[in-house]
């Protein structure tokens, strides 16, 4: 059964972490990723927990990609790079805007290597603006959006995601865009360049923010695990110690939960009819649901719950995750035989399709364990590879 992407041919040029996971994610459904580093390797190899020295996080986010060491600063490295162009679809790239104009390798220049190229910029601020030369992580995204603004308990300050939150929403708008792109390719052949910007897209999944305070001039209350759009959400304490989550978005589920632990008598109250009023009367309904919900333990809650078509879900880790028999019936984790680490699991592809499912064909390599291979199909062989590795070109 072929690969939905099969065939796509993708050079990867970013680092940490929107641009390299969106490359993951043509790579899970068939695409050739060729990852193109640095001679000293991505800096996502030393980014995190590690096991004998081994980067766990490369394993996941370069899984699928063929690592080719190349120094791109090089002339050497750009005459190769070139080459690559020629017949690649796709480059994904985040260095600072300029960068690749600086070498001789700005989009205009690619374009007439490849006039079908789609080249996709992923930066913090984007190509254009007064901050576009600005160092841009995700971090900075999670602040200026607003998420910070309108994370973290009332009388606490703003709070940061403890992952890559912004550059995770970013990857999934990348690989969107590249396949937009690659459509409209389809349609009138020609390539195209993508600028994304990490600070947009999370913009878009923060909801109405942006509209509530154009027109109402409001803005969204820090109100920890509360909501200001219904109650009771939150999170509750078991009697084993546990935690679960409550979610009450539909009116007919929260009449669900407030008759199962025991207090009808709040939802004939004229204020329990919208989420918005129940939001206002949320320390009432926190402490019928919450009273209940000590008194027993996990497993009773979350029976006691499904029994009433309520919804709720206990807090997790990944421990819990890898033992969850939803996770086990989707394969949402897969395990696979990494050459360095031995059997290793990580998450599977996101989504399935019905007729070309997507894999994950192999785990992270080692630094420029494909360089040979892939660079013999650009005429470089093994006298030019020496020289190459001599003047530090590759690796």
């Amino acid at each position: 059964m072929d690969d939905s992407l099969a065939g796509l041919r993708v050079l990867d040029v970013a680092t940490l972490f929107a641009g390299p996971l969106a490359a993951t994610m043509l790579a899970d459904f068939g695409a050739d990723v060729v990852k193109i580093e640095h001679p000293d390797g991505d800096p996502v190899r030393t980014h995190g927990a590690q096991r004998d020295g081994v980067g766990l996080w490369w394993k996941m986010l370069g899984r699928g990609k063929k690592s080719v060491t190349l120094y791109l600063g090089a002339p050497e490295g750009q005459d190769i790079f070139r080459r690559m162009v020629a017949d690649a679809d796709v480059v994904i790239e985040n260095f600072r805007p300029g960068t690749l104009e600086r070498w001789g390798l700005g989009y205009p220049a690619l374009r007439e290597i490849n006039p079908r190229l789609v080249l996709a910029r992923v930066t913090g601020f984007g190509q254009l603006g007064p901050y576009a030369r600005r160092p841009g992580f995700g971090t900075l995204a999670e602040a200026m959006s607003g998420f910070a603004a309108m994370t973290g308990e009332p009388d606490g300050p703003p709070t940061l995601p403890p992952f890559g939150l912004a550059d995770g929403i970013a990857a999934l708008a990348t690989a969107f865009a590249i396949m937009t792109a690659l459509r409209a390719r389809d349609r009138d052949g020609h390539g195209q360049q993508i600028d994304l910007a990490i600070i947009e897209p999370i913009l878009t999944l923060l909801g109405p923010h942006i509209i509530a305070y154009d027109q109402l001039g409001e803005l969204p209350p820090r109100t920890g695990n509360r909501s200001s759009n219904n109650a009771p959400r939150n999170i509750y304490r078991t009697a084993d110690g546990g935690w679960v989550a409550v979610s009450t978005s539909a009116q007919s589920i929260a009449e669900r939960v407030l008759r199962l632990v025991g207090r009808p008598d709040l939802t004939e109250q004229p204020w329990f009819a919208t989420g918005a009023e129940r939001a206002r009367h949320a320390d009432e309904l926190d402490a019928a649901l919450g009273g209940w919900i000590a008194a027993r333990e996990t497993d009773e809650v979350i029976r006691e719950f499904e029994q009433a078509q309520a919804a709720i879900a206990p807090i997790y880790t990944a421990a819990d995750i890898l033992d969850d028999p939803q996770y086990r019936a989707l394969e949402s984790i897969i395990t696979l035989l990494d050459d360095e680490l031995g059997p290793i699991r990580m998450q599977n592809v996101l989504f399935r399709l019905s007729g070309t499912p997507g894999r994950i064909r192999w785990t992270g390599p080692p630094l420029g364990a494909h360089t040979a291979e892939v660079l013999a199909g650009y005429g470089v062989d093994a006298g030019r590879l020496a020289a190459l590795r001599g003047t530090g070109v590759i690796r």
